[in-house]
Protein backbone atom coordinates (compact mmCIF):
# COMPACT_ATOMS: atom_id res chain seq x y z
CA UNK A 1 0.00 0.00 0.00
CA UNK A 2 1.02 3.63 -0.41
CA UNK A 3 1.86 5.60 2.73
CA UNK A 4 3.58 8.79 3.90
CA UNK A 5 6.48 7.71 6.11
CA UNK A 6 9.34 9.30 8.02
CA UNK A 7 12.32 7.45 9.47
CA UNK A 8 13.89 10.40 11.28
CA UNK A 9 12.68 13.54 13.01
CA UNK A 10 12.95 16.83 11.19
CA UNK A 11 11.26 19.29 8.80
CA UNK A 12 8.39 18.41 6.42
CA UNK A 13 10.92 17.14 3.88
CA UNK A 14 11.65 14.04 5.98
CA UNK A 15 8.24 12.77 4.83
CA UNK A 16 8.13 10.71 1.67
CA UNK A 17 5.64 8.49 -0.13
CA UNK A 18 6.57 4.83 -0.08
CA UNK A 19 5.08 1.42 -0.75
CA UNK A 20 4.80 -0.43 2.56
CA UNK A 21 3.18 -3.66 3.69
CA UNK A 22 -0.55 -3.49 4.39
CA UNK A 23 -1.20 -3.94 8.13
CA UNK A 24 -3.04 -6.99 9.48
CA UNK A 25 -5.61 -6.45 12.25
CA UNK A 26 -5.18 -8.21 15.57
CA UNK A 27 -8.13 -9.99 17.21
CA UNK A 28 -9.47 -6.76 18.75
CA UNK A 29 -8.74 -4.51 15.77
CA UNK A 30 -10.32 -3.47 12.50
CA UNK A 31 -8.62 -2.78 9.17
CA UNK A 32 -9.78 0.50 7.61
CA UNK A 33 -9.51 1.62 4.00
CA UNK A 34 -8.62 5.26 4.45
CA UNK A 35 -10.45 7.70 2.18
CA UNK A 36 -9.46 10.96 3.87
CA UNK A 37 -7.08 12.14 6.58
CA UNK A 38 -5.56 15.46 7.68
CA UNK A 39 -2.31 17.18 8.55
CA UNK A 40 -2.62 18.78 11.98
CA UNK A 41 -0.54 20.17 14.83
CA UNK A 42 -0.34 16.76 16.47
CA UNK A 43 1.25 15.28 13.35
CA UNK A 44 3.71 18.13 12.89
CA UNK A 45 4.67 18.09 16.56
CA UNK A 46 5.48 14.39 16.61
CA UNK A 47 7.31 14.52 13.26
CA UNK A 48 9.49 17.47 14.19
CA UNK A 49 9.98 16.38 17.83
CA UNK A 50 10.05 20.08 18.65
CA UNK A 51 9.39 19.17 22.26
CA UNK A 52 11.80 16.40 23.24
CA UNK A 53 9.22 14.96 25.65
CA UNK A 54 7.20 13.78 22.63
CA UNK A 55 9.94 11.25 21.88
CA UNK A 56 8.97 9.29 24.99
CA UNK A 57 5.78 8.42 23.09
CA UNK A 58 7.09 8.17 19.53
CA UNK A 59 10.68 6.92 19.98
CA UNK A 60 13.76 8.46 21.58
CA UNK A 61 16.17 8.19 18.65
CA UNK A 62 13.86 7.68 15.69
CA UNK A 63 10.12 7.15 15.11
CA UNK A 64 8.84 3.78 16.29
CA UNK A 65 5.86 4.08 13.95
CA UNK A 66 7.08 5.47 10.62
CA UNK A 67 3.65 5.98 9.03
CA UNK A 68 2.42 9.47 9.89
CA UNK A 69 -1.12 10.76 10.42
CA UNK A 70 -3.58 10.79 13.31
CA UNK A 71 -7.07 11.68 11.98
CA UNK A 72 -8.92 9.40 9.62
CA UNK A 73 -12.19 8.62 7.89
CA UNK A 74 -12.73 5.44 5.93
CA UNK A 75 -14.50 2.10 5.54
CA UNK A 76 -13.84 -1.08 7.51
CA UNK A 77 -12.67 -3.90 5.23
CA UNK A 78 -11.70 -6.51 7.82
CA UNK A 79 -12.45 -7.15 11.51
CA UNK A 80 -10.62 -9.20 14.14
CA UNK A 81 -12.36 -12.23 15.60
CA UNK A 82 -13.03 -10.49 18.94
CA UNK A 83 -14.63 -7.37 17.44
CA UNK A 84 -18.36 -7.08 18.19
CA UNK A 85 -19.28 -3.41 17.70
CA UNK A 86 -18.11 -2.99 14.09
CA UNK A 87 -18.53 -4.93 10.89
CA UNK A 88 -17.12 -4.92 7.38
CA UNK A 89 -18.61 -2.02 5.43
CA UNK A 90 -19.02 0.34 8.39
CA UNK A 91 -17.91 3.90 7.66
CA UNK A 92 -15.85 5.24 10.58
CA UNK A 93 -13.86 8.27 11.69
CA UNK A 94 -11.46 8.85 14.54
CA UNK A 95 -8.27 10.24 16.00
CA UNK A 96 -5.24 8.07 16.88
CA UNK A 97 -2.59 10.49 18.11
CA UNK A 98 0.45 8.55 19.36
CA UNK A 99 -0.27 5.36 17.45
CA UNK A 100 -0.70 7.25 14.14
CA UNK A 101 -0.79 5.50 10.73
CA UNK A 102 -3.55 7.48 8.99
CA UNK A 103 -1.42 8.86 6.14
CA UNK A 104 -1.82 5.61 4.25
CA UNK A 105 -4.27 3.65 2.15
CA UNK A 106 -4.97 1.28 5.08
CA UNK A 107 -4.56 1.41 8.86
CA UNK A 108 -5.56 -0.74 11.83
CA UNK A 109 -7.40 0.66 14.85
CA UNK A 110 -8.45 -1.02 18.10
CA UNK A 111 -12.20 -1.56 18.18
CA UNK A 112 -12.35 0.11 21.60
CA UNK A 113 -10.09 2.96 20.48
CA UNK A 114 -10.87 6.57 19.64
CA UNK A 115 -13.21 5.80 16.76
CA UNK A 116 -16.93 5.96 15.96
CA UNK A 117 -19.27 5.17 13.08
CA UNK A 118 -19.77 8.12 10.76
CA UNK A 119 -23.12 9.88 10.94
CA UNK A 120 -25.36 9.42 7.91
CA UNK A 121 -25.09 11.95 5.12
CA UNK A 122 -21.56 13.19 5.78
CA UNK A 123 -18.57 12.66 3.48
CA UNK A 124 -15.18 11.22 4.39
CA UNK A 125 -13.55 14.59 3.72
CA UNK A 126 -15.89 16.33 6.17
CA UNK A 127 -15.47 13.70 8.88
CA UNK A 128 -11.68 13.24 8.67
CA UNK A 129 -10.98 16.58 10.42
CA UNK A 130 -13.69 16.08 13.05
CA UNK A 131 -11.45 14.53 15.69
CA UNK A 132 -8.29 16.37 16.68
CA UNK A 133 -9.41 19.97 17.18
CA UNK A 134 -12.70 19.01 18.80
CA UNK A 135 -11.06 16.43 21.08
CA UNK A 136 -8.53 18.91 22.43
CA UNK A 137 -11.12 21.67 22.76
CA UNK A 138 -13.58 19.37 24.48
CA UNK A 139 -10.94 18.04 26.91
CA UNK A 140 -10.09 21.55 28.08
CA UNK A 141 -13.67 22.83 28.20
CA UNK A 142 -14.68 19.77 30.24
CA UNK A 143 -11.75 20.27 32.64
CA UNK A 144 -12.80 23.90 33.23
CA UNK A 145 -16.45 22.93 33.70
CA UNK A 146 -17.94 25.74 31.64
CA UNK A 147 -21.50 26.62 32.65
CA UNK A 148 -24.33 28.36 30.80
CA UNK A 149 -23.82 32.10 30.62
CA UNK A 150 -20.14 32.12 31.55
CA UNK A 151 -17.86 34.41 29.56
CA UNK A 152 -15.02 32.85 27.58
CA UNK A 153 -12.32 34.43 25.43
CA UNK A 154 -10.87 32.20 22.68
CA UNK A 155 -7.55 33.40 21.25
CA UNK A 156 -6.59 31.75 17.95
CA UNK A 157 -10.25 31.26 17.09
CA UNK A 158 -9.70 30.37 13.43
CA UNK A 159 -7.52 27.29 13.98
CA UNK A 160 -8.69 23.69 14.22
CA UNK A 161 -8.90 23.81 18.03
CA UNK A 162 -10.21 27.36 18.25
CA UNK A 163 -12.95 26.93 15.65
CA UNK A 164 -14.10 23.73 17.38
CA UNK A 165 -13.97 25.41 20.79
CA UNK A 166 -16.26 28.25 19.69
CA UNK A 167 -18.90 25.83 18.46
CA UNK A 168 -18.72 23.59 21.53
CA UNK A 169 -18.86 26.58 23.88
CA UNK A 170 -21.91 27.98 22.08
CA UNK A 171 -23.54 24.53 22.31
CA UNK A 172 -23.01 24.83 26.09
CA UNK A 173 -24.57 28.32 25.93
CA UNK A 174 -21.45 30.21 27.01
CA UNK A 175 -20.84 33.81 25.93
CA UNK A 176 -17.86 33.74 23.56
CA UNK A 177 -15.46 36.50 22.60
CA UNK A 178 -13.17 35.31 19.80
CA UNK A 179 -9.82 36.68 18.67
CA UNK A 180 -8.67 36.18 15.08
CA UNK A 181 -7.14 37.98 12.08
CA UNK A 182 -8.97 40.27 9.68
CA UNK A 183 -9.53 37.67 6.95
CA UNK A 184 -11.43 35.35 9.30
CA UNK A 185 -13.77 37.82 11.03
CA UNK A 186 -16.80 36.82 8.96
CA UNK A 187 -16.16 33.09 9.43
CA UNK A 188 -15.83 33.37 13.20
CA UNK A 189 -19.08 35.34 13.42
CA UNK A 190 -20.78 32.59 11.39
CA UNK A 191 -19.49 30.00 13.86
CA UNK A 192 -21.47 31.78 16.55
CA UNK A 193 -19.04 34.02 18.43
CA UNK A 194 -20.87 36.77 20.31
CA UNK A 195 -18.00 39.23 19.87
CA UNK A 196 -14.95 39.15 17.59
CA UNK A 197 -11.67 41.00 18.13
CA UNK A 198 -9.33 41.57 15.19
CA UNK A 199 -5.87 41.11 16.69
CA UNK A 200 -4.36 42.90 13.69
CA UNK A 201 -6.14 46.08 14.78
CA UNK A 202 -6.56 45.69 18.53
CA UNK A 203 -4.59 44.20 21.43
CA UNK A 204 -7.04 41.76 22.99
CA UNK A 205 -5.18 41.81 26.32
CA UNK A 206 -6.18 45.46 26.75
CA UNK A 207 -9.94 45.06 26.44
CA UNK A 208 -11.92 46.47 29.36
CA UNK A 209 -13.63 43.20 30.22
CA UNK A 210 -13.02 40.09 32.33
CA UNK A 211 -13.69 36.45 31.57
CA UNK A 212 -14.37 33.22 33.43
CA UNK A 213 -11.99 31.43 31.07
CA UNK A 214 -9.26 32.52 28.66
CA UNK A 215 -8.52 29.76 26.12
CA UNK A 216 -5.35 30.30 24.07
CA UNK A 217 -5.89 27.81 21.24
CA UNK A 218 -2.63 28.65 19.43
CA UNK A 219 -0.20 28.95 22.32
CA UNK A 220 1.01 32.47 21.52
CA UNK A 221 0.01 34.33 24.68
CA UNK A 222 1.04 33.93 28.32
CA UNK A 223 -0.63 33.88 31.70
CA UNK A 224 1.23 37.06 32.60
CA UNK A 225 -0.27 38.92 29.66
CA UNK A 226 -3.78 37.53 30.20
CA UNK A 227 -4.21 37.42 33.99
CA UNK A 228 -5.81 40.87 34.11
CA UNK A 229 -8.55 39.50 31.82
CA UNK A 230 -9.60 36.89 34.39
CA UNK A 231 -12.38 37.19 36.93
CA UNK A 232 -11.36 36.33 40.53
CA UNK A 233 -12.25 32.69 39.87
CA UNK A 234 -11.22 32.75 36.20
CA UNK A 235 -8.89 30.24 34.57
CA UNK A 236 -6.26 30.42 31.83
CA UNK A 237 -5.17 27.64 29.44
CA UNK A 238 -2.72 27.52 26.53
CA UNK A 239 -2.24 24.69 24.04
CA UNK A 240 1.55 25.13 24.23
CA UNK A 241 3.99 24.63 27.10
CA UNK A 242 4.99 28.31 27.07
CA UNK A 243 8.42 29.86 27.65
CA UNK A 244 10.62 27.50 29.68
CA UNK A 245 7.66 25.14 30.06
CA UNK A 246 5.90 27.64 32.31
CA UNK A 247 2.29 26.61 31.66
CA UNK A 248 2.36 23.10 33.19
CA UNK A 249 4.59 24.42 36.00
CA UNK A 250 2.14 27.24 36.72
CA UNK A 251 -0.72 24.73 36.62
CA UNK A 252 1.02 22.64 39.30
CA UNK A 253 1.75 25.73 41.42
CA UNK A 254 -1.79 27.03 41.28
CA UNK A 255 -3.16 23.55 41.99
CA UNK A 256 -1.00 23.39 45.13
CA UNK A 257 -2.16 26.84 46.25
CA UNK A 258 -5.77 25.93 45.54
CA UNK A 259 -6.50 28.83 43.19
CA UNK A 260 -6.37 26.88 39.88
CA UNK A 261 -5.76 30.07 37.86
CA UNK A 262 -3.79 28.13 35.22
CA UNK A 263 -4.80 24.67 34.09
CA UNK A 264 -2.97 22.19 31.87
CA UNK A 265 -5.12 19.06 31.58
CA UNK A 266 -3.83 16.00 29.73
CA UNK A 267 -6.34 15.30 26.92
CA UNK A 268 -8.26 12.05 27.18
CA UNK A 269 -8.52 10.65 23.69
CA UNK A 270 -11.14 7.91 23.67
CA UNK A 271 -14.25 6.45 22.09
CA UNK A 272 -16.57 8.44 24.35
CA UNK A 273 -15.27 11.72 22.95
CA UNK A 274 -15.69 10.51 19.37
CA UNK A 275 -19.29 9.53 20.11
CA UNK A 276 -19.92 12.95 21.67
CA UNK A 277 -18.40 14.70 18.65
CA UNK A 278 -20.55 12.56 16.38
CA UNK A 279 -23.69 13.70 18.22
CA UNK A 280 -22.60 17.33 17.94
CA UNK A 281 -22.16 16.94 14.18
CA UNK A 282 -25.50 15.14 13.77
CA UNK A 283 -27.29 17.92 15.65
CA UNK A 284 -25.61 20.65 13.61
CA UNK A 285 -23.84 22.07 16.67
CA UNK A 286 -20.38 21.40 15.24
CA UNK A 287 -18.93 21.38 11.75
CA UNK A 288 -15.18 21.10 11.11
CA UNK A 289 -13.78 24.09 9.25
CA UNK A 290 -11.81 23.06 6.15
CA UNK A 291 -9.23 25.33 4.58
CA UNK A 292 -7.55 23.31 1.82
CA UNK A 293 -7.53 19.78 0.43
CA UNK A 294 -4.42 18.03 -0.90
CA UNK A 295 -3.70 14.58 -2.28
CA UNK A 296 -1.54 12.10 -0.36
CA UNK A 297 1.23 12.68 -2.89
CA UNK A 298 1.24 16.35 -1.84
CA UNK A 299 1.85 15.55 1.84
CA UNK A 300 5.04 17.62 2.10
CA UNK A 301 3.39 20.67 0.55
CA UNK A 302 0.38 20.26 2.85
CA UNK A 303 2.63 19.97 5.89
CA UNK A 304 4.57 23.09 4.93
CA UNK A 305 1.29 24.98 4.70
CA UNK A 306 0.13 23.79 8.13
CA UNK A 307 3.44 24.85 9.64
CA UNK A 308 3.24 28.27 7.99
CA UNK A 309 0.72 29.26 10.65
CA UNK A 310 -1.62 30.62 7.98
CA UNK A 311 -4.22 27.87 7.82
CA UNK A 312 -7.83 28.39 8.80
CA UNK A 313 -9.37 25.36 10.50
CA UNK A 314 -8.17 22.10 8.99
CA UNK A 315 -6.10 20.82 6.08
CA UNK A 316 -7.56 17.64 4.57
CA UNK A 317 -5.65 14.94 2.69
CA UNK A 318 -7.67 13.02 0.12
CA UNK A 319 -6.35 9.46 -0.05
CA UNK A 320 -8.91 8.04 -2.51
Amino acid sequence: MKAAVYTKYGPPEVLHIKEVEEPTPHNNEVLIRIYATTVNRTDTGFRSARYFVSRFFTGLIKPKRPVAGSEFAGKIVEVGIDVKDFKVGDKVFGFEDVRSGAHAEYMTVAADGSMAKMPEGFSYQVMAPAGEGATYALSVITAVGIQKGQKVLVYGASGAIGSAAIQILKHLKAEVTAVCGTKNLKLIKLLGADKVIDYQKEDFTKVDETFDFVFDAVGKSSYGACKKLLTPAGKYYSTELGSYGQNPLLAVWFALTGSRKVIFPIPKINKEKMEYIKRLIESGAYKPVIDRTYSLNEIVEATRYVESGQKTGNVVIKVV
